[in-house]
Order: structure tokens, then C-alpha cells, then sequence
């Protein structure tokens, strides 16, 4: 069983930026990914970005792309969110999938193939509020 703690959430202007923060526990399995998701009052959760571990690759859907940064420090992913927008307020979630297949992982984490629903392991939320 993966443990994954969030940190880092808080109340900003347009244009701030935060960093978010996921420390998970020692994984079972050699390959893993890690994604960050988001969910708004009413609407559904949607992916903002993943990484994976076999070869550092990450995927931003368009909505973020070029304001979020995702990186991995050992097991600790962090997500810097910068150029905040109204938009990108809500309760953000991190989520790890682990694997002992290679191929398994490589199928993760891109364009195609960035769901909630391959992901096992969920952290309790942090709430991002952009605000003027």
C-alpha cells in the first residue's frame, strides 16, 4: 500500500504561483508514475500532469501547459504552478500507479492515456485557491 502526503496548497492572486508537494512511501514495485489531478466545485476531476519514473517523462494537458511544472525528487513529486489563473482554483489530488512491467508504465502518462482511473493511490487534498 503506497501513502502519499500532500503539502503546499493556498489562497493566491492571478499571475502567483504556489508549489505543491507529494512524498509517498517506498513503492513495491520498480516502476511507478505519479499524476496531480484537480477538482472544481461541480465539475469533475481532470489530470494536470503526471510523471514516471523509467525515464523522467511528463505530460500537461493544454489547460496548463507552460505554467505548471512537474519534477520528481526521489519519491517526492512536486508540481510548481506558476501565472495562476481563477481557473485553476480547486482541491488537488496526488495519485501514484506502480507497476513490475516496464511496457505498463510506458503506456502511462502521456497524451492518450492520462486518467484517473489508472490510478490506485490517492493523497487526502489540498486546497489551491486563485483569488483577487
Amino acid at each position: 500500500q503506497v501513502q502519499l502526503v500532500e503539502s503546499g496548497g493556498g489562497s493566491v492572486e492571478p499571475g502567483g504561483s504556489l508549489r505543491l508537494s507529494c512524498a509517498a512511501s517506498k513503492f513495491t514495485y520498480g516502476y511507478y508514475a505519479i499524476g496531480w489531478f484537480r477538482q472544481a466545485p461541480g465539475k469533475e476531476r481532470e489530470g494536470v500532469s503526471c510523471i514516471r519514473n523509467s525515464d523522467g517523462s511528463t505530460y500537461y494537458p493544454d489547460s496548463v501547459k507552460g505554467r505548471f511544472t512537474i519534477s520528481r525528487d526521489k519519491n517526492t513529486v512536486h508540481l510548481q504552478m506558476d501565472s495562476l489563473k481563477p481557473e485553476d482554483t480547486g482541491v488537488y489530488y496526488c495519485a501514484a500507479v506502480e507497476t513490475p512491467s516496464f511496457t505498463t508504465v510506458q503506456a502511462l502518462c502521456v497524451e492518450t492515456r492520462f486518467s484517473n482511473r489508472d490510478y490506485d493511490y490517492w493523497g487526502q487534498g489540498t486546497q489551491v485557491t486563485v483569488s483577487s
